[in-house]
């Protein structure tokens, strides 16, 4: 398998010299290409920096992070802009949709600003749309959808633009369980049919049983990992058993 981010001695620390917080500290770990990775932890862990840093939204204190065979903490702000446009996916739990376009405009505007031609939009737009289930909405508008129906657009304008990697923060955050079950499909069906590399974050054990492999990060360093063998309801067990270890209490019963 090709290795698609490869991070080495990853540290972030906030404050001075006198007063520090170190909220990630020497973190080495790889992804492979087509993988489907989840990040769990407690609050506080240190997830949510973990995946500003990997998406170049901010800065490590140390480390170093290959991502499609480029350093990006070696790349100055505009280096950065061109490689989260080019490289980079998102789908965060609030849409950042605009409600005055529709939903057809609203997966196409990246990629109208890439000023790409008419014909590969038009193209783009229709195939993600098909993949996730759109098609039919393209010409409504955000308020006229469900919470899990925006959801998908967001993941839809992501996965337009073809990049390298998906990050996904917390995206079945605010879904009710059928629409975080039709979401965490979608992506599971992006993961397999489109090779799409995925890194999510999540808290949810439901959600991270869609993943491949767990990392499981407690205050800034590796606790664990866990990789899927066998049924999705085991590889669910088996999150509920190391979040249960992580919290220093016993295994719980999978409901």
């Amino acid at each position: 398998m090709k290795t698609i981010i490869d991070v080495q001695h990853l540290s972030k620390t906030y404050g001075n010299r006198f007063n520090q917080t170190k909220v990630l500290k020497d973190l080495s770990f790889t992804v492979d290409k087509g993988e489907f990775v989840g990040i769990m932890g407690p609050s506080g862990a240190g997830k949510t920096t973990l995946m500003n840093i990997l998406s170049s939204i901010a800065l490590p204190t140390f480390g170093s992070i290959q991502i499609a065979g480029q350093d990006i903490t070696k790349m100055n702000e505009e280096e950065l802009s061109d490689f989260r446009r080019e490289k980079i996916g998102f789908i965060f739990q609030e849409f950042n949709l605009l409600d005055t376009l529709n939903i057809r405009d609203n997966i196409l505007l990246p990629l109208a600003i890439d000023r790409l031609p008419l014909s590969e939009i038009d193209r783009r737009v229709e195939s993600t749309a098909e993949l996730l289930g759109l098609t039919a909405i393209l010409q409504r508008y955000p308020e006229e959808l469900s919470v899990g129906q925006r959801q998908r657009v967001a993941a839809a304008r992501a996965l337009a633009m073809q990049p390298e990697i998906i990050f996904a923060d917390e995206p079945t955050g605010s879904l009710d369980s059928k629409s975080a079950g039709e979401l965490l499909n979608y992506l599971s069906e992006i993961n397999l049919k489109e090779d799409a590399t995925i890194l999510m974050v999540t808290h949810d054990p439901y959600t991270a049983s869609y993943c491949n492999r767990i990392l499981f990060i407690k205050d800034g360093v590796f606790f664990a990992e866990v990789v899927k063998q066998g049924s999705r309801k085991e590889f669910f067990d088996k999150v509920i058993s190391m979040q249960a270890a992580i919290a220093g209490g016993g295994r719980r019963d999978a409901l």
